[in-house]
């Protein structure tokens, strides 16, 4: 599966938290892509150990309790093709220069984080085919191994694990619905049909959520009517995988529909528009004065500037906010404000999804918006691109930063 989570694409990093998020544990960088073990991941090893272990009980008793560590070599193999499918879609992100941001493995599979969306459906086509292709080539592999071994041996038993864990990702990865692959490539049939990459979307965010719930309905019942004498215990741990895995889907099909409306959004999106009007103080300005000037000067935002005027400082939104009224007067501004640090300063110019770039290299809650000749705009807050996006997405009428 490829797809972005979180955040939208182009999405900045989390203000004032130094480095982004790693994503869990790094293993490794292979074409210079990170590729991180979440914490999720050793939650559905040891389920994966418990279950394979168990049923290897029938097959290999001589094994005794070393079945476990068969097991769990089963679950870090089964991970390592899953390796695979994604460093595939990695490789043609790369070769289509879409930029790709990490590899996660993690809960019931991995993502390989995109950063663009692909400028032409068979591209998208291609990006979304290769990883279930390659899984499909996975599982031939592990077939012909299985076949010049002793089905009844350890060799034989983790052969035919492997294949057939790849041969169920590819055909679950094939399946017509966004998050999913293959609903990347439905969504790119009907790009290239009509035109119009929103209705492909569309169609594959609808196709995905009808499959989530197929899922959580299904799943069940197919586990029953394979094996009606299962235990209780059995029947409830397929229902939660099933509700979990549905989830999964809906919620990513939901997101792949807001980041399709925010490719949508970002070419309208100026920091013009965006930028506040600011006032400019000396750093040892009480708080409460430069509130005051603001105000008269029907301004959002206020930068600290030298004794040349030259900017030094931001005053912070939420660290004013954590003031209380009766002390403003007597604290200074310098006491709430961020030092300007390279990065976050921004031309006036900016727009569309430079914004979003610009801000992702260095994150912050606040920018100095300066136009050609250096002399200062106004003040950019996160929280204002925030909702400006916010308000897009959900439909409703945007409006303006106060000042």
């Amino acid at each position: 599966m490829n797809d972005t989570k979180g955040r939208a694409p182009g999405t900045p990093e989390p203000p004032d938290g130094g480095e982004p998020p790693r994503g869990g544990i790094l293993m490794g960088r292979p074409f210079g892509v990170p590729v991180y073990v979440t914490p999720s991941w050793f939650l559905v090893a040891a389920l994966i150990t418990w279950l394979f272990g168990s049923r290897l009980a029938d097959v290999l008793p001589e094994l005794g309790a070393a079945r476990y560590l068969l097991a769990f070599s089963f679950a870090v193999a089964f991970y390592g093709s899953v390796l695979v499918h994604e460093l595939a879609h990695t490789l043609v992100g790369l070769r289509y220069k879409l930029g790709v941001r990490r590899i996660q493995l993690q809960f019931l599979g991995g993502v390989s984080e995109i950063e663009k969306e692909a400028d032409r459906p068979w591209r998208e086509f291609w990006l979304a085919l290769v990883g279930p292709l390659l899984s499909l080539v996975l599982a031939g592999a592990f077939w012909a191994g299985f076949k010049a071994v002793e089905p009844a041996t350890v060799p034989g038993v983790l052969l035919a694990g492997l294949m057939i864990s790849n041969l169920v990702v590819a055909a679950f990865n094939l399946l017509p619905g966004l998050p999913l692959d293959g609903g990347r490539m439905l969504r790119a049939v009907v790009w290239a049909a009509t035109g119009d990459p929103m209705k492909g979307t569309v169609a594959a965010v609808w196709t995905g959520r009808a499959l989530a719930v197929a899922v959580v309905l299904g799943l069940p019942i197919i586990g029953a009517a394979q094996n009606a004498e299962r235990s209780t215990g059995e029947a409830m741990l397929d229902g939660v995988l099933a509700a979990i895995l549905g989830f999964i889907i809906w919620q990513g099909a939901g997101n792949s529909l807001r980041n399709a409306r925010l490719k949508q959004i970002l070419p309208g999106l100026k920091v013009r528009d965006l930028a506040r009007r600011s006032v400019e103080v000396t750093a040892d300005t009480p708080l409460g004065e430069a509130l005051r000037r603001a105000h008269e000067a029907q301004a959002g935002a206020v930068v600290v500037v030298d004794g040349r005027g030259e900017p030094t400082a931001l005053v912070k939104e939420s660290a004013v906010a954590n003031v209380p009224e009766h002390r403003r007067p007597w604290v200074a501004v310098s006491a709430v404000a961020r030092d300007l640090e390279p990065g976050h300063t921004i031309p006036v110019d900016l727009a569309g999804e430079q914004i979003l770039d610009t801000l992702r290299r260095a994150p912050a809650s606040e920018y100095l918006v300066v136009r050609g000749d250096g002399s200062v705009y106004g003040v950019l807050s996160l929280a204002d691109l925030e909702r400006r996006l916010t308000a897009a997405l959900l439909g409703r009428a945007p409006g303006r930063p106060t000042g």
